[in-house]
């Protein structure tokens, strides 16, 4: 159909932001109605929720959304017509066609931005939304805000595997989930779909020795830390599934395990943990009384309380992988950034995003040999840009096609 061809490129962005900042209002009426809904289909608290529907709206600002096209395309211009670009012909960006977007089971909104900047081209979007119509309310904003969203985004629940939609019929297809999912939705696709997959992906830390030669530094790093970890309940691709350490720092990796510890405590009480299933509850269980068997013998050392709501666990054998718990993680010593190479790579662990606290050249050469596709602050795992490239992907790019006028 492709409602939006007429609309202004800077009115489109408008028109979203305006929408967003309406959700961005935590007594906005749609998004009160919603809340429980989000809450019972993820398990997550109420805290936890409001704070991830605070990250994405208040993420797509006008600006910001403006400065990320410009980043990718050189201009919004090219959206509208045929404009100039330094160096190269002039050329015009026109929208890839119709767009699917299939949105994951954990992360709150993740189908969003995807949504956003496959609309900001200009393309036609539907989107197999969760079961909560997150995706589905906003757009009814949307529209809201300019007519032709109503026909250019539409939003339907997502049944999973047993789902009748016919992903061939689009031209692009955006997809979240496991990589054996991606692998079936990528292989009904047609010739010439653009797939753009997001798959299984984990987030590490990593501390530099020199960040530990003050207390009070190390004590905010590990409440960076605790905080990168507990919410939603260490699911998604952002949350922190391995911390390394270095040793010989002013607070040792003991020291530094146990101020995490504390300070995962602390964060529980803004983000108080959400709902387990029994299975989950088991393992944790069973992770933390072998840690207790371990330390007692003398090899690293446990922290966690009598609910076994969390897990710090410090130098498990190097044999072990992640344990991708919730709330649970290990702490590795390390003497430099090729021992967590060697953990990582052993384990076969795809880092999404890596906290790192120090300023050596080393550490960002540690990123890149990784396979990271950002480095961040800890605290700010859970905070991506939106003018970032999440899996290592362009915002806008793979919904639009170039032409060019070399006249």
């Amino acid at each position: 159909m492709n409602a939006l061809r007429a609309v202004p490129a800077r009115g489109i962005v408008r028109a979203v932001a305006d929408a967003a900042a309406r959700w961005a209002d935590a007594d906005f009426p749609p998004r009160v109605r919603l809340l429980n809904r989000v809450v019972e289909r993820t398990g997550y608290t109420m805290p936890v929720v409001e704070y991830a529907l605070d990250q994405l709206f208040e993420s797509l600002s006008a600006d910001a959304l403006e400065a990320t096209i410009a980043g990718e395309l050189g201009s919004l211009e090219v959206l509208d017509g045929f404009a100039l670009r330094p160096g190269r012909p002039r050329a015009r960006a026109l929208p890839v066609g119709s767009v699917c977007v299939i949105s994951s089971r954990t992360t709150i909104g993740v189908a969003i931005v995807p949504a956003i900047f496959a609309l900001c081209a200009k393309c036609d979007v539907l989107v197999k939304d969760r079961e909560d119509g997150l995706v589905r309310a906003f757009f009814a904003t949307l529209a809201e805000e300019l007519d032709a969203f109503a026909e250019a985004a539409r939003a339907q629940t997502w049944e999973g595997e047993s789902d009748s939609l016919n992903v061939g019929s689009f031209d692009a297809i955006v997809a979240f989930g496991s990589d054996a999912t991606l692998a079936r939705i990528a292989a009904s696709t047609k010739s010439g779909t653009r797939f753009i997959g997001f798959g299984s992906r984990a987030s590490i830390g990593y501390v530099a020795r020199e960040e530990l030669r003050d207390t009070m530094h190390a004590k905010a790093l590990a409440a960076g830390a605790a905080r990168d970890l507990v919410l939603y309940e260490t699911e998604g691709c952002l949350s922190l599934h391995a911390l390394f350490v270095e040793r010989r720092g002013g607070v040792d990796p003991a020291t530094f395990t146990k101020l995490v510890a504390e300070e995962v405590e602390r964060a529980s009480v803004e983000f108080p943990p959400g709902l387990r299933d029994a299975r989950a509850s088991a393992r944790i269980a069973n992770a933390r009384n072998l840690a207790a068997f371990r330390s007692a013998a003398g090899s690293g050392s446990v922290f966690s309380d009598a609910r076994g709501s969390y897990l710090t666990v410090l130098d498990p054998p190097e044999s072990e992988p992640p344990a991708f718990l919730p709330r649970a993680i290990a702490v590795h010593a390390v003497d430099n950034p090729s021992d967590a190479i060697t953990y990582l790579a052993r384990h076969d662990v795809p880092v999404e995003a890596v906290a790192i606290a120090g300023k050596r050249e080393d550490l960002r050469s540690f990123a890149i040999e990784i396979g990271a596709h950002r480095i961040a602050r800890f605290g700010d795992l859970q905070r991506p840009p939106i003018g970032g490239n999440h899996g290592g992907r362009s915002r806008i790019a793979d919904f639009i096609t170039w032409i060019t006028d070399e006249r």
